[in-house]
């Protein structure tokens, strides 16, 4: 080029010039040559110019185009920037800043403003090249901070369109105004006051997979405490596993090696994952080795980098390599667990001392290492449960034939299958007796460890998989008024077409995201995609922003601004009312298609009553969309998760079906023929996937004629139903318990107690005397071994079974009895074993024997366990009869409260021991309480 002196030897540095010679090369020629280029090619431009200028912004990359929305959301164009004087800088190369340029833009303009995300790179080079102007040609130039030195635009975080326009807005308030930037900076107002009115709290973190190894492997006995690294084991920092601080890769334990001098704590677990410990985390190890600290690591060995997206290991590791290198590391107390841990070959030369142990022996092989005075290792080893689950699609990984199945008239909804197994395939089921639990089959990963919950509800089917409906798209033609389906009329993508996608990782957002954009460039439109699912995001919140619009050049930001999306998909009724999706929404210009399902996040596997906040959800959805000219909502809800499972067996076609009801509805810009080319080019499950869509659409022609294919379904919720219909129910239930003697005891106390509530407070709604009803019911109805017994032998259980399962399948059950079970070596707890179906003849057996239940020959109501259930009974019905004649307005809810208590007494054996010394200090605090709101003396309340 001419104008550029090219050095001797050109540009590039060469052997042998001396250090000197490189150096003076380098900062010589080479940067000027870098500006050279820059300006020659046009890299950086002026986008907006005016012909009185007196504003200028200074933007690059991704802020570029944050930018661009920005000033689109103002209403200022380029004929707008042109008349209020405001010139725009695309730096296509932040560094080094090309000169000639910079100081050509910055000719006449009185500010300049910086826009540029994290750190500021270009704002001090501007200053820089500017700083020598004479003062009067100078302009200010503002970035990071304002003039008086208070934060402008932030380093930390994202920079938003939202954030941008507020700064542009006040920086240009003293010499532009325009009712285009009042509205917006008032919707941003609004906005704002709306999110703080209407939000919950509820948040859906990423968690553990269904059956993923961690949810074991990270566990520690009770007094200890781990250390976190990098990898999906990560997340146990937010779950209850004393797992605190975390370091980069490959530094796991090298924050123990500092602190241990300075702690009376002798030891601590850390976690290293497989992928972690191939790059570089064996050399922590040699650090911990080399310190001589007391630390385990617990190599984590899941064969998958499963936090970004499955990829095998960098190199050639297996159990036997790893446990001879940190052996030759110096660690010499190495155990291996595994799920299977027979399948080693003996061959391999193992290092001396090693052990191997089942998983079920982690917690005391956990406690013989803490007190292991070194270096040890712990090499888990189980493969992640989302690896398992894409190798089994494709064949390539054992698909045991076995499923886990729940028995709901023995579940007594404690919980405590969630706590042990982690697991978030369990999945909760309202019926008339509250709460119980379910297996998500769809999303379970078979990893079997909910079976260890304290529980006999438990039972596998074996050779059997679950039953998939077979419907007939004809069925719904004859049901309803449509016989052809129509072509669903496309929004119009003339101008930017905005899409927000929120749902949970792991069940084809982004999947979803990328069809989107395919069918749009089927159909020659530009489109942009951002797809929000940092560490994988497994089960937590998941986003994508989808902007389509026939004009490529009019789209902007990828992110959709504050009040710019069109449609809203909620794939997920939590991750659709959180800020991310609420904020995008604006009254009378967004839509939304919301599944209804209720989807509860993983604070469910360790909280049992976890309740689900559909009512303020909803709430915040409608007010963020508003209602269309007619006063309709321009919200839309449909119960997705339960339609797809009954319509296709598999709940993972629900955000597919509800795409499908969207594009029906109207609400896509996209035509349907484009979507199902999008589907048969992903290649992926393609005529279920194409059956989900399709369903979707017919149910938004006639949601009515799609459920009228199923046979109606009760509601069994506790809630919805009447107390006389509840009582008449539970009479019947404890005849069969028992007896009619047995029922009418039930009855008559119930009954007592709601005329003593009506004596006393004439116009109660009831609530005391219902929540005797169903809790005098549960002391009552006792879930003893005659009782099991029954409930999987009435005929009920099996029903159940058949509608779940194909035929042929074989059943095992999961007990510990009382009188027979071994017990755990360190929790001296039972422990379940596995029993076949040849003991469905004692069940039935023993389910007859029931007469002997409160006899001299009951043998099972000796135990310390059943005496308790009986005086529980006893004690209740005492306190009934106190409270009830000193009921008054004051003391009634605190009398409700005493009266349900003893619903949150669930649970078998110690399980339910434990929730009774839970109850006990409660019960103590309400009747204090309950009395203080009565007037008497002080003696006669103590006699009470």
């Amino acid at each position: 080029p001419t104008d550029f002196e090219m050095p001797e030897g050109g540009l590039s540095i060469r052997w042998p010039d001396p250090p000197v010679e490189q150096e003076i090369r380098l900062y010589d020629y080479k940067i000027n040559s870098v500006r050279a280029f820059t300006a020659g090619n046009n890299i950086n431009r002026l986008v907006f110019d005016s012909k009185t200028p007196r504003f200028g912004i200074v933007t690059t990359g991704k802020a570029y185009l944050d930018t661009l929305q920005a000033l689109t959301n103002l209403g200022i164009d380029a004929n707008e920037a042109d008349r209020l004087g405001l010139r725009l800088l695309k730096i296509g190369l932040p560094w080094p800043l090309e000169i000639n340029i910079v100081q050509k833009f910055a000719e006449d303009l009185e500010e300049i403003l910086v826009v540029e995300e994290k750190r500021a790179v270009i704002e001090g080079q501007l200053k820089d090249i500017l700083y020598n102007l004479e003062a009067a040609k100078r302009p200010r130039v503002f970035g990071k901070c304002n003039e008086h030195g208070e934060q402008l635009l932030p380093s930390a975080g994202e920079l938003t369109p939202s954030i941008i326009a507020s700064v542009i807005a006040k920086r240009l308030k003293p010499f532009y105004h325009s009712d285009a930037i009042k509205k917006h900076l008032r919707f941003l107002d609004d906005k704002e006051t709306e999110l703080s009115n209407t939000l919950t709290d509820v948040e859906r973190v990423p968690y553990f997979c269904s059956g993923c190894p961690h949810s074991s492997s990270t566990r520690i006995p009770e007094g200890s405490r781990a250390a976190a690294g990098i990898g999906c084991h990560y997340m146990a920092l937010w779950m209850d596993r004393s797992t605190e601080t975390f370091t980069h890769m490959g530094g796991e334990g090298a924050n123990w090696i500092g602190q241990s001098s300075f702690t009376e704590t002798p030891h601590i677990f850390t976690n290293l994952g497989d992928g972690t410990y191939f790059h570089s985390g064996i050399l922590a190890i040699r650090a911990a080795v080399a310190a001589r600290v007391s630390i385990t690591y617990k190599i984590l060995y899941n064969d998958a980098v499963a936090m970004t997206g499955g990829q095998s290991l960098d190199g050639p590791l297996d159990v036997a390599t790893i446990a001879k290198q940190v052996h030759a590391e110096g660690v010499q107390r190495i155990a291996i667990v595994s799920d299977e841990p027979k399948k080693y070959p003996t061959s391999n030369n193992w290092p001396p001392n090693v052990t191997f142990h089942e998983r079920h022996d982690m917690d005391r092989l956990q406690r013989e290492l803490r007190a292991y005075t070194g270096v040890s290792a712990l090499i888990y080893d189980q493969t992640c449960a989302a690896e398992k689950r894409r190798r089994r699609k494709r064949g390539t990984f054992p698909n045991p034939p076995k499923r886990i199945f729940i028995n709901e008239l023995v579940c007594e909804g404690c919980g405590n299958c969630g706590i042990t197994s982690n697991c978030v395939s369990i999945v909760p089921k309202e019926t008339e007796l509250g709460r119980k639990r379910a297996i998500d089959q769809t999303s379970c990963n078979k990893d079997f460890t909910c079976i260890d919950g304290f529980c006999p509800s438990f039972v596998s089917v074996h050779g059997a998989e679950p039953r998939k409906p077979k419907l007939d798209p004809a069925l719904f033609e004859n049901s309803s008024s449509h016989t052809t389906m129509p072509e669903p009329t496309s929004m119009s993508s003339s101008e930017p077409y905005a899409i927000v996608i929120g749902g949970i990782g792991g069940t084809g957002v982004v999947t979803v995201s990328a069809l989107l954009s395919m069918a749009a460039h089927i159909e020659g439109k530009g489109v942009t995609a951002l797809d929000v699912a940092g560490l994988a995001q497994k089960n937590g919140a998941v986003y994508a922003h989808i902007r389509i619009c026939d004009d490529p050049n009019k789209l902007h930001a990828v992110r959709i601004a504050a009040g710019g999306a069109n449609l809203l998909l909620g794939f997920d009724m939590i991750t659709s009312g959180t800020v991310e999706t609420i904020s995008k929404l604006q009254p009378g210009r967004s839509r939304a298609v919301i599944n209804e399902n209720k989807t509860m996040t993983a604070e469910f596997t360790r909280d049992p009553d976890l309740t689900f906040p559909t009512q303020q959800l909803k709430s915040a959805i409608n007010v963020a969309v508003g209602v269309d000219k007619f006063d309709q909502p321009r919200s839309h809800y449909v119960n997705a998760t339960d339609l797809t499972q009954r319509l296709l067996g598999n709940t993972i076609a629900a955000n597919l079906f509800l795409l499908g009801y969207a594009l029906q509805k109207g609400f896509l810009p996209i035509s349907s023929k484009a979507l199902q080319k999008a589907i048969q080019l992903n290649g992926i499950e393609v005529d279920f996937n194409i059956q989900a869509l399709e369903w979707g659409r017919r149910a938004a022609l006639d949601l009515d004629a799609v459920y009228s294919l199923f046979a109606p379904i009760k509601s069994h919720s506790i809630d919805q139903m009447e107390t006389s219909e509840f009582l008449s129910r539970r009479a019947e239930d404890l005849k069969e318990y028992q007896n009619a003697k047995y029922a009418k005891r039930y009855i008559d106390f119930v009954e007592r107690a709601r005329i003593a509530e009506t004596t006393a407070i004439p116009k109660s709604n009831h609530e005391f005397s219902r929540a005797i009803s169903r809790a005098y019911y549960k002391l009552l109805a006792i879930k003893d071994e005659y009782e099991v017994a029954r409930l999987h032998t009435d005929g009920r259980f099996e029903s159940s079974l058949n509608e779940a399962f194909e035929n042929g399948g074989q059943i095992k059950f999961y007990f510990a009895p009382p009188l027979f079970s071994r017990k755990d070596p360190v929790t001296g707890q039972p422990v379940k074993q596995q029993y076949g179906s040849w003991i469905l003849p004692f069940l039935h057996g023993l389910a007859i024997l029931k007469f002997l239940r409160g006899t001299l020959f009951d043998i099972f109501g000796k135990t310390p366990e059943r005496r308790l259930e009986q005086q529980d009974i006893t004690e209740y019905e005492k306190l009934i009869d106190i409270l009830s004649p000193k009921l008054t307005e004051d003391n009634y809810n605190t009398a409700v409260e005493l009266a349900e208590l003893p619903l949150y007494l669930r649970g078998y054996g110690h399980i339910k021991e434990q929730a009774r010394e839970k109850l006990l200090s409660r019960k103590t605090q309400l009747i204090e309480q309950f009395f203080n709101n009565e007037p008497q003396n002080v003696e006669s309340r103590k006699a009470e």
